[in-house]
């Protein structure tokens, strides 16, 4: 009989905007055999939570950190930083990306997002398996910190648009990395796009470091490409899920069989969040946060933040964050003026140790903090007073908490609202609906995420080659899995 060795390479394959019902309809079908195969060989579950807002970089960063954004401070894929008076904007869309400055948005995508924006004070999973030892691989991925320093290439093209024009930078990656043409696998490798490939390119590269013996310890694979085609398709679409197991088909083939692969490797697939449809009448489902507010005096993404300047805003799809920057504004007037809208079913801020949350669609209020008598499924305890629909919040009469429509809300809010420093507010959009701000895309007659509901927070977790699961189905419980499956 054939001997495995202990610790079975880990490969993990991150299919974003993966769905549990367009997969189960897919697999069910027949049209998805490959990821079928790993439902039913392995444990599948249909509801992780993700992290929020739900957006790649903040979930990439809670998966490989382990904790909330009030740990590893990536707040969204759009945010405000205070002390430097600076939105930050990691690709949002492309009017965006071009009033805010082209050069200063690639430059936070491809550089600080890692080696300044993430913070110090937590470790990543590649971190954690060098000390152990264990090299690691990461492909495709946009978050990628890891201790072993790399010289990236810029091509020329791309130099003139960035802060690095000798054509080169040193980051901090995994032992091995691919993301583009900054750094491949295959020394013929073309990628598709600049600065990361399609689920092809993905697949070819994975697939090389199976052929070559070279699979590391830990391999983090992102399919990227059904995001786009979802949040016009809608929710709903199975196109995507079709093609990309046409790869993880071809992945398992190199194997001389498909249970050989799981005997010799253990598989996670994720996705990374769901989306909410959106309607197609744009002054029923658009929430222009700038008419709302427009009694105040608001900073323009195109030119440097004035001292006049009230409020700044920076809209992650169906959320947002809302900084007020006048000192002598009352928190509570803008918070007045947004509970006007019925559209905005959460909205929430810090004060005196608190985290208060009101809605347009209610007339009460929530106020909480970490540490107390109520407990909820994850083992967390909190201080609760109010009114508890404003969360959906389930509670018994010995203080148990279990969630509804916003999956363990309580910690997913207390963690953006203490992700970076300033005075702001965040507000979340009923399904259905999107908020916008200036340049912000939108998605009518299609799909969005971004918000705590549970259509964008819950996701499907595949894991397959071994009976171990993790802890709870969340996002930020999968590192702890990981290394547990290595000591």
């Amino acid at each position: 009989m054939k001997q495995y060795p202990l610790h079975k390479p880990i490969i993990m394959l991150n299919m974003d905007s993966l769905m549990s019902m367009p997969l189960e309809t897919d697999a069910q079908t027949g049209r998805a055999p490959a990821l079928q195969f790993l439902m039913e060989r392995g444990n599948y579950f249909s509801d992780m939570v993700t992290s929020f807002p739900t957006m790649s970089v903040t979930i990439d960063s809670s998966l490989l950190t382990g904790t909330y954004a009030d740990q590893h401070k990536v707040p969204g894929l759009n945010w405000f930083d205070v002390s430097k008076k600076q939105f930050i904007n990691y690709g949002t869309g492309f009017r965006e990306t071009l009033r805010m400055g082209m050069r200063r948005s690639i430059h936070n995508m491809l550089y600080q997002l890692n080696n300044e924006h993430l913070s110090g004070e937590v470790t990543t999973i590649y971190e954690d398996l060098a000390h152990m030892g264990i090299p690691s691989a990461s492909i495709n991925s946009f978050v990628y910190r890891g201790n072993t320093p790399k010289k990236l290439q810029v091509p020329r093209l791309l130099s003139t648009l960035t802060r690095f024009e000798d054509g080169e930078w040193t980051s901090k990656t995994t032992p091995i990395f691919s993301l583009g043409v900054f750094s491949k696998l295959r020394p013929r490798g073309i990628p598709t796009q600049i600065a990361a490939g399609n689920y092809k390119y993905t697949a070819k590269e994975l697939r090389y470091l199976m052929k070559k013996n070279k699979l590391p310890g830990f391999t983090f694979c992102i399919f990227q490409d059904m995001d786009a085609r979802i949040h016009f398709k809608g929710p709903l679409d199975i196109k995507g899920i079709t093609k990309i197991d046409k790869e993880i088909q071809k992945i398992l083939n190199v194997y001389p069989s498909w249970e050989e692969a799981l005997h010799q490797n253990i598989w996670i697939v994720i996705g990374d969040n769901g989306h909410s449809p959106t309607g197609s009448k744009y002054k029923k489902v658009m929430i222009d946060l700038r008419k709302i507010l427009k009694k105040h005096r608001i900073a323009r993404v195109e030119r440097p933040v004035r001292r006049k300047d009230q409020l700044a805003i920076t809209v992650n799809q169906r959320m947002a964050y809302i900084y007020v920057l006048d000192d002598q504004l009352p928190l509570s007037q803008v918070v007045q003026q947004l509970k006007k809208d019925q559209r905005i079913d959460v909205i929430a801020w810090k004060e005196e140790g608190m985290i208060h949350v009101e809605s347009g669609k209610h007339e009460n209020s929530l106020t909480y903090r970490s540490g107390g008598d109520y407990m909820d499924l994850y083992e967390q305890t909190w201080h609760l007073e109010g009114e508890q629909d404003l969360l959906d919040l389930h509670v018994t009469k010995d203080k148990k908490v279990t969630y509804g429509d916003y999956p363990d809300a309580l910690a997913r809010l207390r963690g953006v609202l203490h992700s970076h420093s300033g005075r702001f507010i965040v507000v979340n959009a009923k399904p259905g609906c999107e908020f916008k701000a200036q340049s912000t895309p939108f998605h009518l007659a299609g799909a969005a995420h971004g918000s705590l509901h549970r259509q964008e927070s819950l996701v499907p977790l595949i894991i397959a080659g071994t009976e171990a699961k993790p802890a709870f189905a969340r996002m930020v419980d999968l590192k702890d899995f990981i290394l547990r499956l290595r000591k």
